[in-house]
């Protein structure tokens, strides 16, 4: 049925509302819960440590604008009164910044600086804060930190506590760097309180690890050899069976099917020309 606006004469018909369908993914990811005794314990700790360190950031103060007739009578003072002025901004400005660039790189501050630290492998341990919103913004640091086995959380309250402190306004990811020295009794007493993740396609075998663990024990050089030659033989074997693929262990999970439908309450204007037609 034709709709009439409001305003004007011409008759409009009402615009089909377009819905479109696509496959939703079929995993839910999400971070686990950090019990309450073990997220106090990792803020305290990391709260100690930053203090005893001394990490932290100094900003210019922001200039607040002034009137015209101030800057007209900065004009015209003396050249004498603007030198202590000059000396003073030059002391200022070697306070600004890091007070230890050496401690900052052993650290990955934000999300966009963790994503590129997991990328290139460089982590040991990654917290995430549970007051980043959406969700959809740390959400994919969990399969590429399981993929790289670093272990990783969400901790609450995580940049209340750390932000003030490092002089930032927010910490939404904090990563903490292989060759930090300066951080590492923090990191080991850490990672025994963050639960593992679970990602569906992400499986950790042992068999590697307990072969590393074999191939360590040998000492001889012979005994290296026939080890080695041990491996390869049943590497062409996992190969051979890896053409013949068995599928009862294979779990099909369902598509989900999600539809995008357009706000209906949202105005719409009218193109420029109908505006121009409707107001001659």
């Amino acid at each position: 049925m034709p709709v009439i606006q409001r305003g004007t004469a011409s008759l409009r018909k009402a615009k089909k509302i377009n819905v479109k369908t696509c496959l939703d993914d079929p995993y839910v990811i999400q971070w686990k819960t950090i019990d309450g005794d073990d997220m106090h314990f990792i803020l305290q700790a990391l709260e100690e440590r930053i203090k005893h360190i001394g990490l932290k950031k100094i900003e210019t103060p922001r200039k607040k604008r002034r009137s015209i007739t101030k800057k007209r009578e900065k004009k015209c003072d003396t050249t004498n009164s603007e030198l202590p002025k000059e000396k003073e901004t030059e002391g200022n400005q070697q306070e600004i910044g890091w007070t230890d660039l050496n401690i900052r790189r052993q650290l990955a501050i934000g999300v966009n600086e963790v994503t590129k630290a997991l990328e290139k492998n460089e982590l040991i341990l990654l917290l995430v804060c549970k007051s980043a919103k959406p969700d959809m913004i740390t959400s994919h640091l969990i399969p590429l930190s399981a993929s790289r086995a670093t272990p990783a959380g969400q901790v609450p309250r995580l940049s209340e506590t750390i932000a003030p402190l490092l002089g930032l306004t927010s910490v939404l990811a904090l990563g903490f760097k292989r060759q930090s020295d300066k951080f590492t009794e923090v990191v080991e007493a850490i990672i025994p309180k963050i639960p593992a993740l679970e990602v569906p396609w992400i499986q950790y075998g042992t068999e590697q690890s307990a072969a590393d663990s074999d191939s360590s024990e040998i000492q001889d050089p012979e005994q290296l050899a026939e080890a080695l030659g041990e491996e390869l033989t049943s590497q062409k074997r996992k190969r051979a069976e890896s053409n013949q693929l068995d599928f009862s262990k294979v779990v099909l999970q369902p598509l989900k099917i999600k539809k995008l439908v357009p706000n209906p309450n949202k105005i719409r204007k009218p193109p420029r020309k109908k505006r121009k037609a409707l107001l001659t």
